[in-house]
């Protein structure tokens, strides 16, 4: 007997794998089924709008792919309805409060005694006038105002009529304290809905309802945190992660925390995967992945992308989580429907054309070696570099003029040259031409940028100081024999430089290119960058190279006069993106005529500066880098991007949604600029915008760049008592001195 049934369990074992090779043989998907991963959206689309509100679960069916699963959180209530709620404290999540100022209990809930007010104390008439509300105090509150009543599991089910339903229970034992039986409910209500999925992080739960639902239905059990106890077995989650064979005999599935899949070290980077879907799969569990949300923090790895992390769940070539369990269901779609499985070897340089922000930007620090060579891995079409120069002459890439922004010059020994160069900018700074090349690189490291630290958003700081400086020669050099359409190459201070320092920035620019070769090759095309257009002029007198004006200021249109004039000098015009889709308080508000004026005068426009941080975008964007570049390509047709995350836009050309017309997917298709803000309701919404002004003539117009005065070597103009204070500029130095020193 004993060894008739290890040889039964070892063929069910066989006859599983063999099943589960088959079903993966002829699919592109390592799921257990072979199928795509299910999209779970956790509320709705509970990312934006309130959990479990009719808004959000109204969206997540018009925003993401047509199989999206609709899930929610089950509570009781005193009369026995079951209504879906993110928190069993409604105060959390509800404007309970309000009407029931009174209310708030106690309760023992899992054992540890919890205060607030609770479903259990009232019946359905009672929350009848109560709305829902956004509970993650990170998350716009503006919807709040609107009333989302609570809604009952039938009605989820028969307003938005979704392709799968998945309950998720909690806390039964809490419930029996009031005479109220989780279990009855759920036998009952799957008579009357259809249930696809239940889920419970309590395997007594599962056990007695597995055998009396339908066969349909497919019973997840829920892991927490490791280090909890499992109510029912009084084990840990992490050890009952050891014995999947036993939740097998009661559970079809599991659903665990991203983190169980791809672990995240402490300073948040990836480590290795763990085996934990392999494990699952071989005893014939399909395995959920929780707790993803385009707002949260993301590892580093990612680069704040989280259609790049919901791929590293499904796309990495090893293994695929069965589903995905999220606050923003359009990531998820966005991979499964067009992202996944790409031709990664595609790298075509026509429209968008990318363009990288002081190369790859976002990963490394600007204008290195480390950050070129990314921007070319990662399928830029075009590399920068923003000239500046140095004390001895000497033509760098830096992404500003002022050495306290992009390296550690504010901990080196040139720190006591901080000064106020008001031709410049009105703040502190070391300058790089207060100081040599052998200065810089002996003297100095490079520091990544981290334009969004206020809100705790760092970039990679393991390599905050890493890579080497470049020069313009080295640029050059790194550039010629490299798959680009181009490079470009910014200019700014020219007239400054000029006058004050007697030194002619567009003939050092020619003379590098020409030393270089660039002036008799065509391989790659030479843009030429500047807000201002005496050096566009000057270039166009002197070369065939592409010029590109930028506008630095946020218009709404450009006046024909100043069309006219940009033509004279110009092929192309980079604009902000809050000239292209304005914001009010973090929502677009409408899209302007600027880039079809440029466009329809025959200049080429390219969108800066795209980041993928989610707090750099409007809500309208789903704190998704992707449905941003949707925006701006699709919605706004710009002709090209400029971006700290070549990456994102690179992956972007590459998917398999492009060109399908009107059978393009509703994820896929650009957002109504505007839209989200009809949502809120007129006592918060936000004031109107003041009008944005036209591009005029006379913003365009510039007098020709000064010739360079007479000069021997290139020396910093002494700073003038403008320029300085006689009492106030020690305490100025010292604070930029230590702000810059926490910095890097």
């Amino acid at each position: 007997m004993g060894s008739g049934r290890v040889c039964y369990v070892v063929a069910s074992v066989v006859l599983l794998w063999l099943g589960v090779a088959t079903a993966q043989g002829d699919s592109p998907w390592k799921t257990l089924s072979g199928n795509a991963p299910a999209i779970i959206a956790k509320g709705g689309f509970s990312g934006l709008f309130p959990d479990s509100s009719e808004f959000a679960y109204q969206f997540a069916m018009i925003a993401s792919s047509p199989d999206t699963v609709l899930y929610c959180d089950v509570r009781l209530t005193k009369d026995g309805l079951g209504v879906c709620l993110p928190d069993i404290k409604m105060d959390n999540c509800t404007n309970i409060p309000d009407f029931y100022p009174k209310g708030k209990k106690s309760y023992l809930v899992n054992g540890v005694s919890t205060t607030g007010w609770f479903s259990v104390d009232y019946n359905g008439t009672e929350l009848s006038q109560v709305s829902l509300k956004q509970a993650i105090f990170s998350r716009t509150p503006r919807f709040d105002p609107s009333f989302f009543p609570l809604l009952a599991v039938e009605d989820v089910a028969s307003k938005f009529k979704p392709p799968g339903m998945w309950l998720n229970i909690q806390h039964d034992d809490f419930y029996s304290q009031f005479n109220m039986s989780m279990r009855k409910y759920i036998l009952s209500v799957s008579r009357r809905v259809i249930v696809d999925y239940i889920s419970s992080p309590e395997a007594s739960f599962l056990t007695s309802i597995s055998g009396r639902i339908s066969n349909n239905t497919k019973l997840v059990f829920r892991f927490l945190d490791e280090a909890t106890l499992e109510p029912s077995t009084k084990d840990t989650y992490g050890s009952m992660l050891k014995n999947l064979t036993f939740i097998k005999t009661f559970a079809s599935g599991i659903l665990v925390p991203k983190k169980y899949v791809w672990p995240v070290s402490p300073d948040n980077y990836l480590q290795m995967y763990t085996s934990i879907v392999d494990d699952a799969h071989k005893v014939g569990l399909e395995i959920y992945a929780a707790d993803f949300a385009n707002d949260f923090a993301l590892s580093y790895n990612h680069s704040y992308d989280p259609l790049a992390e919901s791929l590293s769940f499904i796309d990495n070539g090893a293994f695929s989580v069965d589903g995905i369990l999220t606050d923003f269901p359009v990531t998820p779609s966005e991979a499964i429907g067009c992202f996944a499985n790409l031709n990664k070897s595609n790298t075509a340089h026509g429209k968008p054309l990318i363009i990288s922000h002081n190369g790859a930007s976002g990963d490394y620090p600007g204008c290195t070696d480390l950050a070129y060579q990314k921007a070319v891995d990662d399928g830029a079409d075009v590399i920068d570099c923003p000239v500046q120069v140095t004390k001895d002459g000497i033509p760098v890439c830096m992404g500003s003029i002022n050495l306290m922004d992009g390296t550690t010059v504010a901990k080196s020994p040139f720190a006591s040259q901080t000064a106020v160069m008001k031709d410049i900018e009105s703040v502190l700074g070391v300058f790089t031409f207060n100081l040599t090349w052998d200065d810089i690189v002996k003297n100095l490291k490079p520091k990544i940028s981290t334009p969004l630290s206020t809100f705790s958003l760092d970039r990679n700081p393991r390599y905050r100081n890493a890579g080497n400086f470049m020069r313009l020669s080295d640029f050059l050099d790194f550039s010629k024999d490299k798959d680009l359409s181009g490079i470009m190459i910014s200019i700014e201070h020219a007239a400054f430089l000029a006058a004050e320092l007697g030194f002619d920035m567009v003939d050092a620019v020619i003379k590098a290119l020409d030393d270089s070769g660039y002036n008799k090759q065509t391989a790659q095309k030479v843009m030429i960058q500047s807000t201002n257009s005496s050096v566009l002029v000057k270039f166009k007198q002197q070369t065939k190279y592409d010029l590109v004006y930028m506008i630095n200021e946020d218009v709404s249109d450009a006046a024909p006069s100043s069309l006219a004039g940009i033509k004279k000098f110009a092929d192309a015009v980079s604009v902000e993106t809050s000239s292209v889709f304005p914001e009010n308080r973090h929502f677009t508000s409408h899209q302007t005529d600027l880039v079809e004026s440029l466009q329809t005068a025959g200049l080429s426009v390219y969108a800066y500066n795209l980041m993928n941080e989610f707090v750099s975008q409007p809500y309208d964007f789903f704190s998704d880098a992707t449905a941003q570049i949707i925006a701006y390509v699709q919605g706004a047709g710009v002709d090209g991007l400029i971006t700290d995350f070549p990456a994102t836009a690179r992956r972007y050309k590459s998917n398999t949604c492009m060109n399908m017309g009107n059978k393009t997917p509703s994820f896929m298709a650009p957002p109504r600029p505007g839209d989200l803000l009809l949502l809120i309701s007129k006592p918060a919404q936000p004031p109107a915008l003041a009008p944005m002004p036209l591009l005029l003539d006379s913003d365009v117009s510039e007098p020709p760049l000064p010739p360079a005065r007479s000069n021997t070597a290139t020396t910093a103009p002494a700073p003038s008592s403008a320029r300085r204070t006689q009492t106030g500029i020690p305490f100025l130095v010292t604070l930029a001195m230590l702000c810059a020193w926490a910095a890097i």
